[in-house]
């Protein structure tokens, strides 16, 4: 699949947990989703070693096919005011979450690589204070090739709300950080206004804001959705970013775990392993054509084996058509009656997923601690940009040139075996005696799939 455009939805989702579920479940044909004001919960405590009680979990909403940038929080009044997700389909353009630029809880900078060009999208909350717009106004950085810097800027102004009559200051500053960036305020193709107010009264508000690369030709050209909001008071912005043409992988091949393809596999390697000869590997050479022909049994008994699976932006998760149902019955209405019938049919949904999950492992040999993965602290991915004598490694060459000087700082050193002689000579021990039987039983308690312990065996 080739793709030409990053189609990019932000919007500020009041906390609401179950509309950004939503959103991640819904909004799948978009590659970027930026949230301002994103739900930070505390979900049930989680087993520990010091608190017999256990301990809080606080996390945000996390989907299967979307990968969440956030910057962690160091404690519960440090919690992030934006959050990016970007669709797993994406993973050829290497985003990274940019801390080492800007490290604020109301700034989420992300960077990607395309045609061999490291490339910037800013997602920003401005609060009551502007304290984001001062940290831009105040950090010194240079950074080029900025796509898109788009949020909620709380800054009414008649620049971009005619109803309002006004000149803001702080409007200044915004246009100014803009300019360092070589951003331009762009104007939607359906004028509106981007926050509803819900008290009667009260006008609605042009606040949230998009800044695009000067002259390019996605400049006024992003759009607004009213009737896309749900139960939010702030509107959708959407905006189509053209970008070099990348190829992205649509599928992959596989091997199900525990599934008889696998058993297969297993046994076809090993039945091929066992017809080699291995008995006169006297030279480099040989052992060089041994190992190159165990690679290509390897190969050929893996295309045997595997099948096609295509990598679908879609999860066969908790969502269902009463769902959907429940959805487009409140988009239609904007009723608060139809928003509490779907916020209970996506519950009862939850609710008979997870039940059965539970019964399905109850019922198997593995028994309940498997359920442990579910209550277990979930960190946030290692997305950060990794960083090499103060420098970010977000281009292939520099990870590589990071990776190899790491590695290999030693090379030359000239190193003293002396001290090998001060370490003490014991004597050998020997093996207690022990019976087939013992053995048998002691390895049928092994699992497969784990890793030999100290012992090399168990």
């Amino acid at each position: 699949m080739i793709l030409k455009n990053l189609k990019i939805f932000s919007q500020n989702v009041c906390k609401n947990s179950l509309v950004v579920n939503t959103i991640l479940k819904t909004h799948s044909h978009f590659d970027i989703i930026l949230i301002q004001e994103p739900p930070w919960s505390k979900i049930p405590k989680i087993p520990s070693s010091l608190n017999c009680d256990g301990e809080p979990l606080i996390s945000t909403c996390h989907h299967p096919n979307w990968i969440a940038f956030a910057r962690y929080p160091s404690n519960n009044n440090d919690l992030p005011r934006v959050l990016s997700y970007v669709n797993i389909c994406l993973n050829s353009l290497r985003f990274l979450f940019c801390k080492d630029i800007f490290d604020h809880r109301n700034i989420n900078i992300l960077s990607f690589s395309n045609n061999d060009t490291c490339y910037y999208i800013l997602n920003i909350y401005s609060d009551s204070s502007h304290s984001a717009l001062k940290y831009l106004k105040d950090t010194e950085v240079n950074v080029n090739n900025v796509l898109l810097m788009t949020g909620d800027f709380n800054i009414r102004d008649n620049l971009w709300d005619p109803s309002f009559p006004f000149h803001s200051l702080i409007s200044n500053d915004l246009f100014m950080i803009a300019d360092s960036f070589d951003l331009a305020l762009s104007s939607p193709t359906n004028p509106g206004p981007t926050r509803f107010s819900n008290t009667a009264g009260e006008s609605n508000l042009v606040i949230d804001l998009m800044f695009l690369r000067c002259g390019s030709t996605e400049l006024d050209r992003h759009s607004i959705l009213p009737e896309s909001r749900l139960s939010s008071d702030h509107v959708p912005l959407l905006i189509d970013i053209p970008i070099c043409n990348e190829v992205i992988q649509s599928s992959k091949l596989v091997i199900t775990p525990r599934s008889e393809r696998e058993q297969e596999f297993i046994k076809d390697v090993i039945e091929n392993f066992k017809s080699f000869d291995t008995s006169n590997i006297e030279t480099i050479e040989c052992l060089n054509q041994i190992v190159d022909q165990l690679g290509s049994i390897i190969e050929q008994m893996w295309s045997k084996n595997t099948k096609r699976s295509r990598i679908s932006k879609h999860s066969k998760q908790w969502w269902s058509s009463s769902c959907s149902m429940a959805l487009n019955n409140y988009r239609t209405s904007r009723s608060r009656d139809n928003w509490k019938s779907f916020k209970s049919t996506v519950k009862e949904a939850k609710q008979f997923l997870f039940n059965s999950k539970i019964q399905g492992i109850a019922n198997k040999s593995w028994g309940p601690w498997e359920l442990m993965n579910w209550v277990k602290k979930r960190k946030l991915p290692a997305t950060e940009a990794i960083k090499y004598n103060n420098m970010s490694c977000l281009l292939p060459e520099s990870l590589w040139n990071a990776l190899h000087n790491s590695f290999n700082t030693t090379l030359h050193w000239q190193v003293d075996l002396s001290i090998l002689n001060k370490i003490e000579h014991k004597p050998c021990q020997m093996w207690p005696p022990f019976s087939r039987f013992e053995f048998e039983s002691a390895i049928c308690k092994c699992v497969d799939s784990s890793a030999p312990g100290p012992d090399k065996m168990s």
